[in-house]
């Protein structure tokens, strides 16, 4: 399948549409990786942060745009979007209005939101264009091959 088929699937549009956080795995300045929860959206193109523009994962990216996100369900039924993609950053004014609009019926991504307004003139725009995707769903047969082969003979 190819990265948009996966995008496309039904059960990896709800993850991009409902969840609240991507795990971002990127390298950083020292050689060993890092993996953070940040708050995101999907642009219907590609997954969308935004951080303080000194944040660590800003200076690493700008030196490693590759990275790995994953988005994925805490309770059953367990389902996930795995993702490789290179990471774009510009330094923006203001949260994007996107994010606001995500956040908004939910109070405590709503008050982040509000509070990151008031300590920062300017964010960190990241933009991670997906070039590998898979969507999982552990109850349906959307599985990682190599779950299919263990019990074969």
């Amino acid at each position: 399948m190819s990265v948009i088929d996966e995008l496309n699937h039904p059960g990896a549009q709800e993850l991009l549409r409902t969840q609240p956080l991507v795990r971002v795995a990127y390298t950083g300045p020292d050689g060993f990786p890092r993996v953070i929860p940040v708050g995101f959206w999907w642009d219907g193109e590609r997954i969308v942060v935004h951080t303080a523009p000194n944040a660590p994962k800003v200076r690493a990216l700008a030196a490693r745009p590759q990275a790995a996100l994953t988005i994925d369900t805490d309770i059953p039924p367990h389902r996930a979007l795995l993702i490789r993609g290179v990471a774009t950053i510009q330094v923006v004014e203001d949260i994007p209005s996107e994010y606001a609009a995500k956040v908004a019926d939910d109070t405590r991504l709503r008050e982040a939101a509000q509070h990151a307004r008031s300590v920062h003139e300017r964010m960190a725009w990241i933009a991670f264009e997906p070039r590998w995707a898979r969507y999982y769903d552990f109850v349906a047969p959307r599985v990682p091959a190599f779950l299919l082969e263990l019990g074969q003979p």
